[in-house]
Formats: C-alpha cells, sequence, structure tokens
C-alpha cells in the first residue's frame, strides 16, 4: 500500500498534460517565498480572490455585493473614483474586511499598468481566482469621438484595450489559482444573430480592422477606419470583447486550466450605462424595455447573474456565452404589469438561477481569422505581453536532459543542411554572400520602386483626411521631394561591388540589367501615371494596361531569371 501514492503519482505524471500541470509550479521555496505566502494566509485565509472593474455604479456595483455576501470572497474594486467607490462601500455595507478598492482609470495603459503593480504587491503569494471585466462606458450621442490619454476613441480603450492589457498582464497570475476564471461582459449588440444585435442600426461589424491595424489613434477613431457612430463604437467594442474570450479560451484554456468565457446579463435598462443618453431616452427607456419588448432585467437581477458565472460550479467550462431565459412571453397585459414586466423575456428577467444556457455566438464573433488579427494589432497598440500559447511539459528531470541533448543535435543537423548549395533558397544565407547581397539588392532597389510608383498613383493624402478632429493632431511628415527620391534610387542602382571572385562578378553584370529594366519599367509606369494614359500607343496597348505592380513583379521575374542563369553558369 505504500507504493500506491508514489504510483498513482508517477501515472499521472505520464499521463495527459492536464496530470502534471501542476507540477508546473514546484520550485525550491526561498524566504521571499515563505514571507509572501505568511502574509496572503493572513490577509485572505481561505477566501477567493476576485478582481473586478467598475465596481462603483450599475452591473458591477451589484456583482461586488453577491460575493460579498457570501463570506467566501475577497473582491477587489477597480475603480476611477476612490471616494464614490467609499461612499457605495458604506451605502451597500460592504464587508470592509474583505473588499478593497484600487484606482484604475482605462482610459490610460500607464494606469492599467501601476494597478496591476499595486495589486500584486499588495496581495503577496495569494493567486487571482477571478477575473471580471465589467466596466464600460456607452457614448451613443455625440457626432465626434472623445479621447483617452493614449490618444484612442474611450469606448474602445476602456471597454476593449485597456481589458486586454490588464488581461495579459494577470493571466499568468490567474493560472496559479485552483479554479481559474476570466470572464468578459459582451452584449446582445455585438452579437448580430439576434433582434437586439442584428435588427437596430448600426451594426456591430469590424470589417477589415483597417482602422486598428493604422494603429485606431487619434483621428482614427473607429477599428473599421470609416467615420464615428458612437453607438457603433460601442457595439463593436463587445464585439471585440466576445471575440478575445474565444481566442484566448483557443490558446490558453488547456495549458493554463483558466476558465474563459462572455456573458449577457440582459439589457439593464436603468444602468447608470445610458447617462449619456438624453433624459427623456433614460426616462421611457425602461417601460419600452418592460412592457413591450420583454427585454428588461434590473440591477440587482443581472448582478445575480454575473454572480451566478463567478461562482456556479456550472460556469467554470471554457469557451461559452453565457445567457439565460427569462420567463415566458405571453401573458401580458394586467399580469405584466402586476409582475412590473418580469414576465415578459426570453432573454429578459425572471427564470431564476436555472434559466442559465450556452448561448449561440454569430459568425463574426466566431470569425477566427479576425480574431487573431483583432488579437494581434490589439498586442502591438496596448504593447500586452502574452506568454507562449505552449502546452505545459513535465519538469521531469530525464526528460528535461533528454529534450536538450535532443534540441543540440538537432540544431547541429539543421545547420549541416543550411550550408550553401544551389537550390536553397530558404533564409538570408542563398549562396553565401551572393545570395545577402542579391537580397539587399531586390529589397531596396526593387521594393522601393514599387513603392514609389504606388505613391504615384495613389496621390497625396486629401487635406479633409488631416482635419476634423477635435484635439491637436500630429502633422503628416512631408515627403521627400521626388526628384532627390528619384535621384537615390538610381544612385544605388547604379553601385556595384567590385570583386575579383568570379560569381559575384556574374551578379554585378545580373545588376546591371535589372538596372536597366527597372529604369526603362519606372519611366514609362511614371510617365503614364502623370498623363492619366492606359497605353503609350496602340500598338503597345495591350501591354501598357497591365496594372503598375503587375508590370513591375514582370521586371522582377525577368531579373530573377537572369540572376539564376548568371549563378548557376
Amino acid at each position: 500500500m505504500r507504493l500506491a501514492s508514489p504510483l498513482l503519482l508517477l501515472v499521472a505524471a505520464a499521463g495527459p498534460t492536464c496530470a502534471f500541470k501542476w507540477m508546473n509550479n514546484i520550485k525550491m521555496p526561498t524566504m521571499v517565498d515563505i514571507r509572501n505566502k505568511r502574509v496572503a494566509e493572513q490577509l485572505f485565509g481561505d477566501k477567493k480572490l476576485v478582481v473586478i472593474t467598475g465596481t462603483s455604479s450599475g452591473l458591477g456595483r451589484k456583482t461586488a455585493r453577491a460575493l460579498l455576501r457570501t463570506g467566501k470572497y475577497h473582491v477587489v474594486g477597480a475603480v476611477r473614483d476612490l471616494d464614490k467607490m467609499a461612499v457605495i462601500a458604506e451605502i451597500d455595507e460592504f464587508d470592509k474586511s474583505l473588499f478593497t478598492p484600487m484606482e484604475l482609470e482605462l482610459n490610460s495603459f500607464e494606469s492599467v499598468q501601476k494597478f496591476c503593480d499595486q495589486l500584486t504587491e499588495w496581495k503577496a503569494a495569494k493567486p487571482i481566482d477571478r477575473l471580471i471585466c465589467n466596466a464600460a462606458v456607452y457614448q451613443p450621442s455625440l457626432p465626434y469621438a472623445k479621447w483617452s490619454v493614449d490618444g484612442h476613441e474611450q469606448q474602445m480603450q476602456i471597454n476593449f484595450l485597456s481589458h486586454f492589457l490588464l488581461i495579459s498582464k494577470l493571466l499568468p497570475d490567474l493560472a496559479k489559482a485552483p479554479d481559474p476564471r476570466c470572464i468578459l461582459v459582451g452584449s446582445v449588440t455585438g452579437n448580430d444573430n439576434t433582434v437586439g444585435g442584428g435588427g437596430v442600426y448600426p451594426i456591430a461589424d469590424l470589417k477589415q480592422l483597417e482602422g486598428l491595424k493604422l494603429g485606431a489613434k487619434n483621428p482614427i477613431s473607429m477599428f473599421d477606419g470609416y467615420n464615428f457612430i458612437g453607438a457603433k463604437a460601442y457595439k463593436d467594442s463587445k464585439l471585440c470583447l466576445m471575440m478575445l474570450s474565444n481566442i484566448l479560451h483557443d490558446k490558453y484554456n488547456k495549458q493554463t486550466g483558466i476558465a474563459f468565457s462572455s456573458i449577457y446579463p440582459g439589457c439593464i435598462a436603468e444602468s447608470p450605462l445610458f447617462r449619456e443618453k438624453r433624459p427623456w431616452f433614460r426616462k421611457y427607456f425602461p417601460i419600452f424595455m418592460k412592457f413591450i419588448t420583454g427585454g428588461f432585467v434590473g440591477e440587482e437581477e443581472a448582478g445575480m447573474r454575473l454572480f451566478q458565472v463567478a461562482h456556479d460550479p456550472r460556469c467554470a467550462k471554457s469557451g461559452v456565452y453565457w445567457s439565460w431565459n427569462g420567463g415566458p412571453r405571453e401573458g401580458r397585459g394586467d399580469v405584466a404589469l402586476e409582475q412590473d414586466g418580469q414576465i415578459l423575456g426570453g432573454g429578459g428577467a425572471g427564470g431564476g438561477w436555472d434559466s442559465i444556457y450556452e448561448n449561440d455566438q454569430s459568425d463574426k464573433v466566431l470569425d477566427t481569422e479576425r480574431s487573431a488579427a483583432l488579437f494581434k494589432y490589439s498586442t502591438i497598440i496596448t504593447g500586452a505581453m502574452w506568454p507562449a500559447a505552449n502546452q505545459p511539459k513535465s519538469p521531469c528531470p530525464t526528460l528535461v536532459v533528454v529534450g536538450a541533448m535532443t534540441d543540440f543535435v538537432n540544431a547541429k543537423e539543421e545547420a549541416k543542411r543550411m550550408q550553401p548549395n544551389p537550390g536553397m533558397v530558404g533564409g538570408s544565407t542563398i549562396m553565401g554572400g551572393i545570395g545577402k547581397a542579391a537580397d539587399t539588392l531586390v529589397g531596396g532597389t526593387a521594393g522601393r520602386v514599387l513603392r514609389l510608383a504606388q505613391r504615384k498613383l495613389l496621390g497625396e493624402v486629401p487635406d479633409e483626411a488631416k482635419s476634423g478632429s477635435f484635439q491637436t493632431e500630429k502633422g503628416l511628415e512631408a515627403s521627400a521631394p521626388k526628384k532627390s527620391r528619384l535621384r537615390r534610387l538610381f544612385s544605388r542602382l547604379r553601385r556595384g561591388r567590385k570583386s575579383s571572385n568570379d560569381a559575384e562578378s556574374k551578379l554585378a553584370r545580373a545588376q546591371s540589367e535589372l538596372e536597366t529594366k527597372l529604369a526603362t519599367a519606372l519611366a514609362a509606369e511614371l510617365d503614364g501615371v502623370a498623363t492619366n494614359q492606359l497605353a503609350v500607343n496602340e500598338a503597345s496597348a495591350e501591354r501598357s494596361s497591365i496594372p503598375t505592380e503587375a508590370r513591375m513583379l514582370e521586371v522582377l521575374a525577368d531579373y530573377n531569371a537572369t540572376k539564376t542563369a548568371a549563378l548557376v553558369a
């Protein structure tokens, strides 16, 4: 029987990755580790640690209160206004021993960094058990964008980009918890397979993310790159959050054990989220949602729903978009009035704890390619540092040694395979130094020719595109004089190295031929653009109608053939 436990441990370690994932955190404790562990035990005991953004009002406030009432959680309220939070905590009688407010201004990436540093120092060795990204703003009234500290449209930064950065910084610590969950508050408005999301203009749609790819920074207000619409910016931000939940599930769920999910708690028509709407809207919208659509949900019930996803063992499943079935839609009229609209909503109020279900997600939310692009460019903009999406490795010493030896042998053999030989086209060492010179030639000359021709075809950026912002903007850098660029281009083409090496001499001849072809092609294309003609003359009409880029690629193809012949000869 004494061998049973070690044997089971060995079998578990040799099994699936999840069987030995917990071993990754095994290390020799230091004095600092021991001190931090003691501090964490004194602060939290056996309580789970929950971080919620936006706990001073609305959904976050009610969710924090529900968590605190159980006595099983210590809640960190990440808020912009600590004074307001103190008043709310007093009014709602938050247990101060279980609630800690911390300042977080989601309008600023620097504030996100400071919050994470403060949180890490304060909590010591205690891992984060729940991260709830709830805070949001809705700015549908103005015809122009309001900008964050970092120069991004406020709704996109507060609702999405700053939460994106926050998750990246807290993810490694979240993974240390035994049952970690990361919950992102989505919306029906970001899910266009419903009436609420697909039947009311504007519709959430990131298109090709052209604005995001260009930095989504003042004066670029929308991720899709088109003109600003406040309501659409909000809907797009919720679409981004739901897409983020899915890609985090794909990348990190198996590796870390974190359950990533998004939720729609219902339309909280009386929420402070609508504080920027006009008074008449705030007065009549709740009535409309209660007694006409049946989609109304009160703050208290919505808070219980978000609490459920953080607390209910059934909600430990990852990759899910959680929703709730409200009471039946039939029975309007007197019964609806008596129930204050509570029975009106499939998806509205009512239904209780067991009405939770896994809702369908729209094609846009499930678009993996666009989600990958969203993740990539959001990472660049926010400066987020994500851990490698690798599966956990067994820390067994024997496997570590064998793996190191294997890597060494593989690297040695790969180095042999990368020695210069005819037909090798991988990497930057094609035919040794000759290949490197050829790569430099093509990238530095032909590439510039293509870019110059493209700028000539597209023309200058119009003044309208540079103006219209309500903040000071950085002017576009003036383009260098075209003649100067051409001189530098042809000067580079005329340069060549003299070498006694026969192979380099052949390359020089190929370079000279390339110079002539490129110069001829450039002159023809620029002349065609300047005169706005598709053909130089009838005899060459068919050839001149070929697009500029195709002509350049044709010239490059000729060059490649010339280069190959010169090098092989």
